[in-house]
C-alpha cells in the first residue's frame, strides 16, 4: 500500500457561532517549514479556488500548522534540482498559488508567527490584513540568492508602504522584526508571540458579522480602484455600490437597524 499523500494545505471550519462564516486556510507542511513546493503550490491554488466559490465564507484566515514558521518561501531544495525547462514549466503553478490568495473575493487575514520570508511573506502580503506575533521575522530576501520576488512582492509591498520604503527592503534583502515591519507598514498589527492566530480569528469574527455582499463588493471596489485615478475609482465604487444597494443584504440591514436586532444576512 502506498503511503497517504501529505495534505499540505487544509481548510478548517468552526462550530462556534461567531466563527460560523470564517474559514481557516492552514499551511500544513511543517516538516519543511511550509516551504512552497510544486505540490504545495497546486494545493494552495486548488484550496483558494474552493474557498472563493464558497458563498458561506465571509472571511478567510491564513495560518500555519508550525508554531515557529508561517512559511519560509519557495522550496529551494526542489528548485535546486530544476533544469531551466523545469523552472519555466513550474512558473505558472507558482503564480497560481499566490494569485489564488490575492484573488479571494472575501476579506483575508494572515496570522504570522515565526518566519515569513520570500514567498511566505508574499502569501501574507496577498491578504488584506496581516497580524504578526512579536517574534515574527518577515522579508523579501530574494535578491540575496540571485532571484527577485515572484509571488507579487515587488508590487504588493510597494502598494503597502510606498516606493522608497519597499525599495530599501527589497534591494537590501532585509529580514525585518515584527516591530520593524509594523513601523514600515508592512504588517498591520503586532501581538504577543504565539497569539497571532487567536487575534486574527477574533478580527475575522468581527468582519464576518457584517454583510457578505457588502464585504465582497467593498473589497472589489478597493482592489479595482487602488491604481486608477480618482474619477475612475469613483466610478468603480459606484458600480460596486449599486451591486450592493439593491441586494437582499441591504434590505435586511436597513430592516434590522430599524427593528433594533441583529441582521440575518441572506448573502445575496
Amino acid at each position: 500500500m502506498n503511503p497517504p499523500t501529505p495534505q499540505l494545505v487544509r481548510i478548517e471550519r468552526f462550530d462556534e457561532p461567531r466563527l460560523a462564516h470564517v474559514a481557516e486556510l492552514v499551511l500544513d507542511r511543517p516538516e519543511a517549514l511550509n516551504a512552497v513546493s510544486t505540490a504545495m503550490a497546486e494545493a494552495i491554488r486548488d484550496t483558494t479556488a474552493a474557498l472563493a466559490a464558497d458563498e458561506t465564507v465571509r472571511c478567510v484566515v491564513l495560518t500555519s500548522s508550525h508554531e515557529k514558521a508561517f512559511c519560509v518561501g519557495a522550496d529551494l531544495k526542489e528548485r535546486n534540482s530544476f533544469t531551466d525547462a523545469d523552472l519555466i514549466e513550474q512558473r505558472p503553478i507558482a503564480r497560481s498559488a499566490y494569485g489564488g490568495v490575492l484573488a479571494l473575493p472575501m476579506p483575508a487575514i494572515a496570522a504570522v508567527d515565526g518566519f515569513a520570508l520570500g514567498g511566505g511573506f508574499e502569501l501574507a502580503l496577498s491578504c488584506d490584513v496581516i497580524v504578526a506575533g512579536q517574534e515574527a521575522l518577515v522579508g523579501l530576501p530574494e535578491v540575496g540568492v540571485g532571484v527577485i520576488p515572484g509571488g507579487g512582492g515587488t508590487q504588493l509591498l510597494v502598494r503597502r508602504v510606498g516606493w522608497s520604503r519597499a525599495a530599501k527592503a527589497i534591494f537590501s534583502a532585509a529580514k525585518l522584526s515584527a516591530a520593524e515591519a509594523l513601523e514600515l507598514g508592512a504588517v498591520d498589527e503586532v501581538v504577543t508571540p504565539g497569539t497571532a492566530r487567536e487575534r486574527a480569528l477574533d478580527l475575522a469574527a468581527q468582519i464576518a458579522a457584517n454583510s457578505p455582499v457588502g464585504l465582497r463588493n467593498a473589497k472589489r471596489a478597493m482592489r479595482l480602484g487602488a491604481d486608477v485615478d480618482l474619477a475612475a475609482g469613483l466610478e468603480i465604487e459606484d458600480a460596486c455600490w449599486r451591486a450592493t444597494a439593491f441586494s437582499g443584504d441591504r434590505r435586511e440591514g436597513v430592516a434590522a437597524f430599524a427593528e433594533k436586532r441583529t441582521p440575518n444576512w441572506p448573502g445575496r
